[in-house]
């Protein structure tokens, strides 16, 4: 199935129109799909008008006003809180059991959700998983996502159409890995958050002005990581080209390794991993 084949056949209804939801939307429409094919359901009134306003799509109040066209190829996005997916599966699987088979594909990016349990709210088992990072609110994210055996070839082209529609995205071959995914990019934007907050610190208690520390901080790291990107070598090597012994950038790594600064980021990255897959067993008690 092309993506052309895609753009014109498939009709994504979005549950959910906060951030992430409008990223995808706009990203969609950027990419070829047009308005009509787009339907979201979005409770709040004033993201509701906003989102008609923005986008011109259709933007219904509640999900008993779902029409879906069982002819097309259906998507269906739940952009909402993990702590309410549970209700709202459970509404939606109303909708669901009047689809001639296999029903729409179901993309989930609530944070913790398992595809079990996804599957059991829903009572359908065409479902993907994915996880998506806050660049992607300038079409620059990375997604990561899951899949069961229920989701054919087809199925994966159309959820990795959506979404590259807010960026880049990665398949995990077991999904205990999207724990994984979202400590390393999910949660990731944070980490390099606190690196530039830290970097612009210690610019300014250098001597700088606030606002000339920041363009330093902030160029170096888009430029360091452009440069990472267009080289085939690992990040080690190139961090080792810019040390030489005995210099400035020596003395600054010395510090970072006397202080374990490189075990400090793995224990941060695993403590983010085991949480999320604590947050995964609390939200499918229910």
């Amino acid at each position: 199935m092309s993506t052309k084949q895609l753009n014109q056949n498939t009709r994504i209804t979005f549950i959910g129109g906060g951030n992430m939801g409008r990223a995808l939307i706009s990203g969609l429409l950027a990419n070829g799909f047009e308005a009509n094919q787009l339907t979201v359901v979005e409770a709040n009134a004033e993201t509701a008008i906003g989102l008609h306003r923005d986008f011109g799509i259709q933007v219904i109040g509640a999900l008993d006003q779902i029409a879906f066209d069982f002819t097309k190829n259906n998507a269906v996005v739940m952009a909402i809180k993990p702590q309410d997916f549970n209700v709202v599966a459970k509404g939606l699987s109303a909708k669901l059991k009047h689809a001639t088979a296999p029903g729409p594909l179901i993309l989930s990016i609530a944070a913790g959700i398992r595809l079990k349990d996804m599957s059991r709210w829903l009572d359908h088992a065409r479902c993907v998983r994915a996880m998506p990072n806050t660049p992607a609110l300038i079409g620059k994210g990375i997604t990561g996502l899951f899949a069961d055996a229920a989701v054919n070839q087809d199925d994966r082209v159309l959820a990795e159409t959506i979404c590259h529609a807010i960026g880049q995205a990665v398949w995990v071959a077991e999904e205990k890995l999207m724990d994984a995914v979202t400590a390393v990019s999910g949660s990731g934007p944070a980490y390099v958050f606190a690196f530039l907050e830290a970097m612009q610190s210690a610019g300014e208690k250098l001597g700088l002005d606030a606002t000339t520390a920041r363009q330093l901080a902030y160029a170096t790291l888009e430029g360091a990581t452009q440069l990472a990107h267009n080289s085939d070598e690992h990040a080690g090597v190139l961090r080792e080209r810019v040390t030489s012994k005995g210099g400035t950038t020596a003395a600054a790594l010395e510090v970072m390794k006397q202080h374990g600064w490189h075990d400090i980021l793995e224990k941060a990255i695993d403590a983010a991993s085991q949480r999320g897959k604590a947050m995964g067993d609390e939200l499918g008690k229910s």
